[in-house]
Order: C-alpha cells, then sequence, then structure tokens
C-alpha cells in the first residue's frame, strides 16, 4: 500500500527501528526488494535516482508507483539526490511523497536558501523534502566524491540549518561512503549523537550498504530513522545476471530449461530478493 514517507518513517522509528530506502532501477529489482519485505512483513521506501528517470521517464515512475500501491505492505517512494527543482516537482506530481533536494556541496547559505525552495515547492504536493548537511565520499549513480572532498555534518549549524530551511528529514554525513569501500566505513557516533541533539527530524543515513550490522543497529539505536541502501542489492542484482550468462553461454538455447528471458529476470529479482531480506532484519533489529 502506498503511504506518505514522512508517516512511514514516523511510525517505524517509534518502534525503535529504521526504514530502509532501497534504490530501484527496473521492475524485476522493485520486485525484489518489494517481495523481501511482503514476507518480513515490514515497510520499506523506494527510490529512485535522478538518472534513472532521465533515462526512462515517466514509464519506469509509473511502474514503480504502481508497485508501492499493489505491495502488502506499507511503501513511500522518495526520489534521491536531485538538485533540480523541476524534476523534484514532476515526481511529486507523479506520486512521490518525497525528495532529497541535495544542495549539500553548496556553501551553507546557498544550500538553505534550495532546500527552502524545495521545502515550498513540496508544501503545494503535502510532500517532504529530505535535505542534507554534509555530503559523502564515494560514488553512487556514476557521481564520484573525493574522499579528501567528503565533508562531515556539522552539528553546530545542524540547529540552525533545519530552522531556516523547514525541511522533514536530514541526511548527514558522520563517514559513511556512497558505494564500495574496501573496508567498513567507521561511523563518527559522537558527532551522530551531536546532531540528534540539535535537531527535532528524523535523521537519515547514506550510504549503508558497506557498513555491516553492528554498525547499523548502534546508529539507529542512536536516531537514524531512515537508512539508504543501493550497492549491495544492486550488485547482487547485477551478479546474478552475469551468472545467468555464465551458465548458459553466449548462444541461449531458449528450448533448454533456464535459458529463457523469464528465468533470467525471476532469478536475478530472487538474488536481490535475498540481499534486501538481509538489509530489512539489520534495520527492524529482527534476528
Amino acid at each position: 500500500m502506498l503511504i506518505h514517507t514522512i508517516d512511514l518513517i514516523q511510525q517505524v522509528h517509534k518502534r525503535g527501528g529504521a526504514v530502509v530506502a532501497f534504490n530501484t532501477y527496473n521492475l524485476e529489482l522493485t520486485r525484489g526488494i518489494v517481495v523481501a519485505a511482503e514476507q518480513l512483513q515490514q515497510p520499506i521506501i523506494l527510490q529512485l535516482g535522478v538518472q534513472s528517470i532521465k533515462d526512462y521517464g515517466e514509464p519506469l515512475v509509473a511502474a514503480t508507483v504502481t508497485a508501492a500501491r499493489v505491495a502488502q505492505v506499507p511503501v513511500a517512494l522518495n526520489l534521491d539526490h536531485c538538485f533540480d527543482l523541476d524534476m523534484i516537482e514532476q515526481c511529486l506530481a507523479w506520486g512521490f511523497s518525497s525528495a532529497l533536494a541535495d544542495g549539500s556541496r553548496l556553501p551553507f547559505a546557498d544550500n538553505v536558501a534550495f532546500t527552502r525552495r524545495a521545502v515550498a515547492l513540496a508544501a503545494r504536493y503535502n510532500a517532504a523534502i529530505e535535505a542534507e548537511l554534509g555530503y559523502l565520499a564515494g560514488t553512487e549513480d556514476g557521481i564520484t566524491v573525493a574522499q579528501k572532498e567528503a565533508s562531515l555534518t556539522d552539528p553546530t549549524r545542524a540547529r540552525e540549518f533545519i530552522e531556516q530551511t523547514g525541511a522533514a528529514l536530514l541526511a548527514i554525513s558522520i563517514g559513511n561512503v556512497h558505494g564500495y569501500t574496501s573496508s567498513p566505513p567507521s561511523l563518527d557516533f559522537e558527532r551522530l549523537a551531536q546532531v540528534e541533539a540539535q535537531v527535532d527530524v528524523p535523521l537519515v543515513l547514506h550510504g549503508a550498504s558497506g557498513i555491516g550490522k553492528e554498525g547499523i543497529q548502534h546508529a539507529i539505536r542512536m536516531g537514524i530513522a531512515k537508512l539508504n541502501v543501493n550497492t549491495e542489492v544492486r550488485s547482487a542484482f547485477v551478479k546474478a545476471i552475469a551468472g545467468w550468462g555464465v551458465r548458459v553461454g553466449p548462444e541461449p538455447d531458449l528450448r533448454q530449461k533456464d535459458h529463457d528471458l523469464l528465468d533470467l529476470m525471476q532469478g536475478a529479482s530472487a538474488t536481490a530478493c535475498r540481499v534486501a531480506t538481509q538489509m530489512i532484519q539489520m534495520s527492524t533489529l529482527l534476528e
């Protein structure tokens, strides 16, 4: 069932958990993620990124909205990392209930001004804006930020930022990283505690894929209410496709078992489902 992002996050956070927000790119990946949520009877957020929407437009958005609407668990829809107010408005008009208006690499005053415009825009659609203060190293959807350029969230400015922008969610940088890392990133939990003490909106942790169970659960206990996951599930999906190609060889024979396109799609979706299940279990503190 389709539910508003803020309502969903607040409900889960009150129970001591966090909602996993999964980036998705096609119907097969979306199906694997939703099945995982349905099997665990846990709510999730589906996210689309800017490049996916540029490439596939309204048909991809419509499929994602429909998948959320018919799901047997609450599902919210979020636009991830967007600096384009026109795209934010279009996605909200299409049925998304939130968007990350990402001005994180702007100077503080410019980030505030951009986020305020996004908040005013979202209010016309009864939608919420996630903002970001500080930004992450790593790579996501083809965009790379070098480690030396990454900026950690300044706790002393977090309250000022929320008060001046009216953002409903705050994504923070505490050592988390987008994409692959050679070792689990070291999170600055003291900084997380300081930020949490300064603001009264739910906090978001991006780059959750490489952190591990202990780090994720500790972050949730300290106030993280939304976890963004992309790399692990997407990688599992791609590896399943690659493995299928190795098994069937360069010339698939549709007369043979497991050589059809449907077999490929179902296998990749099931693999993504298993990884999504693990991430949901960690975020809800389930054993």
